[in-house]
């Protein structure tokens, strides 16, 4: 292990081993799993993961953060709770993260409460607070540690640390909430969010894990693909396939976007975006 990352690790050890007792924050990804697994090697049955499941969180992810918690053996439960029932939420407005982690933080505070633990353990990671990310003001004003972020672990060192643990996702690519598909103003709406959902589940079974479907306007759906997975759209054939489909899934208008898969992309002007339209009833 680098020298600087076993520095961090020894940190992080230490840091969660000083809480009596905690609930972490586990949503399946990497860097809620690293947490989750080393909080319990250090808290024992003092600690608990709790998933929110939400109309936000894709089915399938919620199995597989089930899987992971079984797998690895740490206490988990699933609480559903709904960020679309927050007054103002569902318009998706810029301030969209804040409200809906100020919710989610205050579920669980009070299932913290219930349970009788000390503490609410977050993922967050040193690379968050060098991005945009308005849910970091709910952290704050919660009260909840994002032990990763208090030792400085980047990204990168989370999954040199989850692979050193042998945790079994610590290449699994990121799958924020839904709602990051949508430009800001766009309502949330369950049938859109189920159809958008669908269309990656699709895409994910053709092989492609790193992607987005971003909703650009009505019925127009863009597509964001990692650099490998790009290829496995091309090809008359496969096109053909993915127009079909999404056809059936009510888009009317198909792009794909030739700059690929870039975290946050909802947050660039769309004017002078580089695609491949791939069907477009639209015109």
């Amino acid at each position: 292990m680098d020298e600087e990352i076993g520095r961090k690790f020894r940190g992080l050890q230490e840091l969660l081993a000083s809480f009596p007792s905690a609930l972490v924050s586990f949503s399946g990804g990497v860097d809620s799993t690293l947490l989750s697994f080393l909080a319990h090697r250090e808290l024992g049955d003092r600690m608990r993961a709790v998933i929110l499941s939400s109309p936000l969180m894709p089915p399938r992810e919620l199995e597989r953060a089930v899987d992971v918690a079984a797998t690895l053996g740490f206490p988990c439960r699933v609480e559903e709770t709904d960020p679309l029932s927050v007054p103002g939420l569902a318009a998706n407005p810029r301030e969209r993260c804040y409200l809906c982690k100020k919710h989610l933080l205050g579920r669980l505070r009070d299932l913290a409460v219930e349970m009788g633990l000390a503490a609410v353990l977050d993922g967050s990671h040193r690379g968050d607070a060098l991005s945009r990310r308005p849910g970091e003001r709910a952290l704050r004003e919660e009260g909840a540690v994002s032990p990763l972020k208090e030792v400085g672990l980047s990204k990168a060192e989370v999954r040199a640390l989850a692979e050193h643990c042998g945790l079994p996702n610590w290449d699994a690519p990121s799958r924020p909430c839904l709602a990051t598909r949508f430009p800001y103003g766009t309502e949330l709406a369950p049938g859109i969010i189920r159809r958008v959902d669908a269309a990656e589940e699709w895409l994910e079974g053709m092989g492609l894990r790193e992607l987005r479907v971003r909703v650009d306007g009505p019925d127009w759906a863009r597509i964001e693909a990692g650099r490998e997975e790009a290829r496995l759209l091309e090809g008359k054939e496969r096109r053909e396939r993915l127009v079909k489909k999404f056809r059936e899934l009510g888009f009317r208008r198909v792009d794909l976007d030739l700059e690929g898969y870039r975290s946050g992309s909802m947050d660039e002007a769309c004017r002078g975006r580089r695609v491949l339209r791939l069907y477009d009833a639209l015109a």
